[in-house]
């Protein structure tokens, strides 16, 4: 029988005394590390700590500026902002973001094409919370349809803002330009911080010139937001200051009008202050509406202004280059009589050509049989193609191309307009450059009636006039009229801003004898006012005197003994009609350029056209109500 084995409680008592000891310990060890670790996050760290919470708790966001307005030269409002509303996505708000694009394009219309533009968007976002537009321009019903669903669209708003407006649309397309969405490469152009709230920016004309001006500056308040993002307070605002409004020298009437003469055509019409610069009309027909491109064209709308045969997107009053035709026969004189190549009173005798060399190739001149004996003035207002040829011959390319040049031609001249082009100015040395070939003889031939390799702007063209206007006189084409700015003393003020230009400043056109100014005006006038003037027709009943050269463009070469029938060849391959002119010539206040693309001769079409837009601007006369203007 086994022995009953007897508990040792004074063993047991010191084990539970060790046991409790060290338990004690370990948990007076953790207590201390415990404390430690409090008082480092509590004391140590409490600025750090403090300092994110308040970050995450309150947010600085920026508040974009408005965008500056655009009046024309009588206060009309050509450019504003407007309210538009958008559907919004907010991503950290969504759960499933393609069940929930699904849902919304169930509610409204969108395109696969804007589901692919808010996924660049959303990729683009410059930082959290920040919500991402879907659609815009929302109706009342769209409007309405995504309110009442709501609540099975957690993350959809929608969200109103300020978008830019053209109350003339097309109208003024080419002569202002447009704003958009700001993309990544733009981003990287700007100030990211003063654009930090900004998502148009300029993309064409004056609206991309003085991007600067129009911005503004931005403004920032300190928001408090809850732990999802979503803003609670408002507890501080510095209000962002707009952008500076902005007046032109443009005249809307005058363009209003401008442009229903020239509808159905494509063609193009600049007209000038010849004492400011000042651009008062600049139209380049068809045109396009520039609200399309602020939030963005469809593809359906720009694929149609893409594949336009008349080129809508094209403005042809700063970029089209064509041959200038006849109407640069007043300066190729003037380069002739003042480098003492030939006298004004120089004649020849016209019999309907001209040849380099006997029973060579014939240069015909556009009056088949001839003008006869001619003198500058006669060669000037009847437009005789042969002097030309005769002085030219004499002359060379080297007087044509410095007196040129000096008006402006091959050159960008205007301040304000960054997509204007130079054109061509042809010379021994161009040709050799860009042709690597010779200057030929033929060469120069062709370019004294603004033939040949010889290519202007309507710009370039109307500028030059307004050159000759002011007998050499220099002033440089522009857009802006000024700033407005508020003065205690005088209230309301225009105030022009300092602009740094590429172009170098232009000296005014010095001549060797200043009375040939007189001489080559002298024949523009007998354009418009002589009983054998190219243009009598539309000088005639006119209240006040008008320089002016019609101008006749070849589009395809006619051979040497075939006869030109517009009749034969499609519309497209038929003359282009060109016009320049000033008026009055006592005191010139306007000076015009009018191309017309394969609209036949000068005198028929471009002049006629002139004729009533210098009316409208001089005499206010409105030729498409007033029948006794025509």
């Amino acid at each position: 029988m086994a022995t009953e084995r007897l508990k040792d409680h004074s063993k047991e008592s010191r084990t539970f005394k060790i046991r409790a000891i060290l338990a004690f310990a370990v948990v007076m060890c953790l207590l201390m590390v415990l404390v430690v670790r409090l008082f480092y996050l509590q004391v140590v760290e409490h600025e750090r700590f403090s300092a994110m919470s308040e970050d995450n708790r309150v947010q600085l966001q920026p508040v974009p500026p408005n965008r500056g307005l655009i009046y024309d030269r009588n206060g009309v409002l050509l450019a504003d902002n407007r309210p538009s509303y958008s559907v919004t996505i907010l991503k950290e708000e969504v759960e499933d973001l393609e069940q929930t694009l699904a849902d919304l394009q169930e509610l409204i219309p969108i395109t696969d094409r804007e589901i692919d533009r808010f996924k660049k968007r959303l990729l683009q976002r410059r930082r959290s919370f920040e919500s991402v537009p879907v659609r815009f321009r929302l109706t009342e019903q769209e409007i309405a349809t995504i309110s009442v669903n709501y609540h099975r669209l957690p993350g959809v708003r929608v969200e109103a803002e300020l978008i830019r407006h053209y109350p003339f649309g097309e109208t003024l397309v080419h002569a202002m330009g447009y704003v958009g969405r700001i993309n990544e490469n733009e981003l990287k152009r700007v100030d990211e911080r003063n654009y930090s709230a900004t998502h148009y920016i300029g993309k064409l004309g004056i609206e991309k010139f003085y991007e600067d001006k129009l911005h503004g500056e931005v403004g920032f308040q300190k928001v408090e937001t809850n732990a999802r993002g979503r803003v609670m307070r408002v507890l501080e605002r510095s209000d962002p200051k707009p952008g500076s409004d902005l007046v032109l020298h443009l005249d809307l009437r005058l363009q209003q009008i401008t442009e229903k003469l020239l509808e159905g055509r494509r063609a193009s019409v600049v007209a000038l202050d010849p004492k400011t610069g000042g651009i008062l009309t600049l139209v380049s027909k068809p045109g396009y509406d520039p609200n399309l491109f602020v939030t963005g064209i469809s593809s359906k709308d720009y694929a149609a202004l893409r594949d336009s045969r008349d080129l809508p997107l094209f403005n042809r009053a700063i970029r089209g280059g064509y041959p200038p035709g006849s109407t640069i026969k007043p300066i190729t004189a003037l380069a002739a009589i003042d480098s003492g190549v030939v006298s004004p009173g120089y004649t020849i005798f016209d019999p309907g050509w001209y040849t380099l060399t006997q029973g060579g190739r014939k240069y015909r001149d556009w009056k088949k049989y001839g003008h006869g004996r001619v003198n500058m003035n006669d060669a000037i207002s009847q437009s005789c193609d042969t002097w030309f040829y005769d002085v030219a011959h004499k002359m060379g390319v080297d007087p044509m191309s410095d007196y040129l040049g000096r008006f402006g031609f091959g050159e960008v001249t205007s301040l304000d307009l960054p997509e204007a082009l130079g054109a061509i100015l042809p010379s021994k040395a161009w040709k050799k450059r860009t042709r690597k070939a010779s200057w030929y003889t033929g060469d120069s031939l062709n370019m004294s009636i603004g033939q040949g390799f010889f290519v202007a702007t309507p710009l370039q063209l109307a500028t030059a006039t307004a050159v000759i206007a002011n007998r050499g006189k220099w002033v440089q084409p522009k857009m802006l009229q000024g700033i407005k700015k508020f003065d205690e003393e005088n209230g309301e003020i225009l105030e022009m801003p300092e602009i740094t230009s590429v172009q170098l400043p232009r000296q005014n056109v010095q001549l060797n004898n200043e009375k040939h100014w007189d001489a080559i005006i002298k024949g523009m006038h007998d354009v418009m006012h002589s009983a054998k003037g190219t243009a009598r027709r539309s000088g005639a009943g006119a209240l006040y005197k008008i320089a002016g050269k019609t101008g006749t463009a070849q589009v395809v070469g006619i051979k040497q003994d075939e006869e030109y029938d517009a009749e034969k060849l499609a519309e497209i391959h038929r003359d282009h009609a060109l016009f320049v002119a000033f008026a009055p010539i006592e005191d010139p206040q306007i000076a015009i350029s009018v191309v017309v693309e394969n609209g036949g001769g000068g005198s028929t079409t471009a002049a006629p056209i002139a004729r009533q837009i210098m009316d409208a601007y001089l005499f206010g006369i409105d030729p498409l109500l007033d029948e006794e203007a025509l």
